[in-house]
């Protein structure tokens, strides 16, 4: 996890810094409108991302406290992500970022 004192001073650049790749917004946007995900998931809802990109930021998330991974002690084993309570607080910014790109689209 980052200390305060590597964030960038400016409060949208540490939201940019956290979740401003394509990859880690859609995987939050998977959590924030389904709850729970396993890599799976991911990979079928996301198809352009590979394993490895989709295994290093799904690290990078959890590292930033962003989501939670649960492994179950089963055969084979399974694991599902999910937000963290901080993780949900970016809710309302991806309901934005969704009105906002439904409005765009019908101004062109």
């Amino acid at each position: 996890m980052l200390t305060r004192e590597e964030l960038p001073e400016c409060p949208v650049a540490t939201t940019v810094q956290l979740i401003g790749n394509k990859w880690k917004i859609l995987i939050i946007r998977n959590l924030v409108y389904n709850e729970k995900q396993r890599f799976g998931d991911f990979i079928k809802s996301i198809p352009a991302i590979s394993k490895k990109v989709l295994t290093d930021n799904l690290r990078a998330l959890e590292e930033d406290g962003l989501i939670d991974r649960q492994v179950f002690a089963e055969v084979p084993p399974r694991v599902e992500y999910s937000l963290t309570e901080l993780g949900k607080s970016l809710k309302p910014i991806l309901d934005a970022m969704s009105d906002w790109g439904t409005d765009y689209k019908h101004h062109l």
